[in-house]
């Protein structure tokens, strides 16, 4: 089996943990190369050494290809990158893994096609409330006054949508999350609609500077008013599963203390 790798932080370039888990598998009978050389024909899997926004980088590498990507965590939280490093040996080895299938989000920009994993956002690139202008198929949302608005996957539910106040979705339901981040009124709430939803939205300020895109972990800056056209990806995330990675529910009590009350404590 050939299997390309991934690591960004420079630190762990030469970690031995890493250098140790390469060598077991090499010895097991499997090729591993760092993608960094470029992705070779009939790779069955690309491991991402770090968190989830080495998983992020990692994926973007490789999704349109449809290589799956198994995130060994070495970050912090770990919601993408769950595997842990002395058990990912073993999985690959014995054959224990299986590949889940995540929608995203394909943008597009004036001539630039881009794609996002966990989310898509406008933000305010200075001081002041920018308003953003969103369009459901061919229905007009009210404008959002706020400092930008998000459009988010199942999957990027537990990231920034999280913190603008949005929904947390299971990352098989088939959505994309619309939500405004600091808005600057009562009455607008995030809206889930369906992934088959054409959305299109676009953002000004009252001195018509440029505003921020955001694509997953990296940043554009783009004049006033430029439509930003989202819909479903062609293709998904896929993402290796090891008979060790913990469930959904149970990501979300033992690394963001969900439901976390004095009174469940035996």
């Amino acid at each position: 089996m050939r299997i390309a790798y991934y690591i960004k932080k420079t630190e762990l370039a030469s970690d031995r943990r890493i250098a140790s888990l390469i060598a077991r598998l090499e010895e097991a009978g499997m090729e591993l190369y760092n993608i960094g050389e470029g992705l070779r024909e009939s790779t069955a899997m690309l491991l991402s050494f770090g968190g989830d926004g080495t998983f992020l980088s990692a994926a973007h590498l490789v999704c349109s290809a449809g290589v799956p990507v198994l995130g060994v965590n070495l970050g912090r939280l770990g919601f993408l990158s769950d595997a842990e490093l002395d058990e990912v040996a073993q999985a690959l080895i014995a054959g224990e893994w299986k590949v889940e299938e995540r929608t995203m989000i394909q943008l597009q920009v004036g001539e630039k096609r881009l794609f996002a994993i966990n989310e898509v956002a406008l933000r305010r690139i200075a001081s002041g409330t920018l308003g953003i202008d969103v369009i459901l198929g061919r229905d007009a949302l009210p404008t959002y006054w706020a400092d930008g608005l998000l459009v988010s996957t199942s999957t990027g539910s537990t990231a920034y949508c999280l913190s603008a106040g949005g929904p947390i979705c299971t990352p098989d339901l088939k959505a994309f999350i619309i939500a405004p981040i600091a808005p600057h009124n009562l009455n607008l709430r995030p809206l889930v609609v369906p992934q088959d939803a054409l959305i299109t939205i676009s953002a000004h300020d009252r001195k018509n500077r440029s505003v921020v895109l955001s694509v997953d972990n990296s940043d554009f800056e783009i004049p006033a008013d430029v439509p930003v056209r989202l819909c479903c990806a062609p293709f998904p995330l896929r993402r290796v599963v090891t008979g060790q990675s913990s469930s959904f529910i149970g990501a979300l009590r033992s690394k963001l203390f969900w439901g976390e009350d004095v009174r469940n404590t035996h």
